[in-house]
């Protein structure tokens, strides 16, 4: 089966997950994520490419960004995932490939997902278990949203800077949202969104999309995430 066509649309964000191959390590020292980040920078500007919040984990990497240009997303990950993969091949004598096949990618509705695909991605370590709070987790931009770290790297995106007319509101009312869980409800629609490569929105955006582009953008229920306050597991 063919695989299905990326989903481009103006000044939409998009959310890319990249996974190690087999699950195994793709990150080894900070050195390494480091290297990583700095070719992030050096090719979201070479592609136009906005990015508004970033996760790297052991094994795989999670970034919001928003493209200027159709093809600005498939040719940055392109370039980015070779560039590591020779950093890392070089570092530690191996051969071969680093990346399980070609990275998940789809459209996040901007007006009603954006902040919880945002908040989703900047609190991976927390769900995951490697941190008690995200802002001691030093490889994401939580710690720019939420605290106001500097990091050239990450351009807010307009939805955020809604939160507050001065920085400090913003941050505030951000840290405030990252507070409220996640449903395992709004969990599963991001993974599923990302895993098929629909997009992630309300029933009217979805519909909006497919007029668009003239086929579907796939299944899912219509609505917005909702939220419940962070609970003991």
């Amino acid at each position: 089966m063919p695989r299905p066509p990326r989903i481009f649309i103006p000044d939409v964000a998009q959310h890319a997950r990249q996974r190690g191959i087999d699950g195994q390590a793709t990150f080894f020292d900070d050195a390494d994520r480091e290297f990583y980040l700095r070719c992030l920078a050096e090719t979201a500007h070479w592609y136009e490419l906005s990015v508004h919040a970033y996760c790297l984990m052991t094994n795989h990497v999670h970034l919001l960004v928003t493209p200027r240009k159709e093809h600005s997303l498939w040719r940055a990950m392109q370039r980015l995932g070779g560039q590591y993969v020779r950093h890392v091949n070089a570092r530690y004598r191996r051969t071969g490939t680093l990346w399980d096949g070609r990275y998940k990618s789809c459209p996040v509705d901007n007006d009603n997902y954006l902040l919880t695909c945002q908040r989703y991605i900047e609190l991976n370590p927390l769900r995951s278990g490697l941190v008690d709070s995200p802002e001691v987790y030093p490889w994401s931009s939580y710690r720019t949203s939420a605290l106001g770290r500097s990091d050239a790297l990450v351009s807010p995106h307009p939805v955020y800077m809604e939160l507050g007319k001065e920085a400090q509101a913003r941050r505030a009312a951000y840290r405030a949202l990252c507070e409220e869980q996640l449903t395992d409800e709004a969990l599963e629609e991001i993974r599923r969104a990302l895993r098929h490569n629909h997009v992630l929105g309300t029933k009217r955006f979805r519909a909006q999309v497919e007029a668009m582009l003239g086929r579907s953008v796939g299944p899912g229920r219509p609505g917005r995430p909702r939220s419940k306050r962070r609970g003991g597991n």
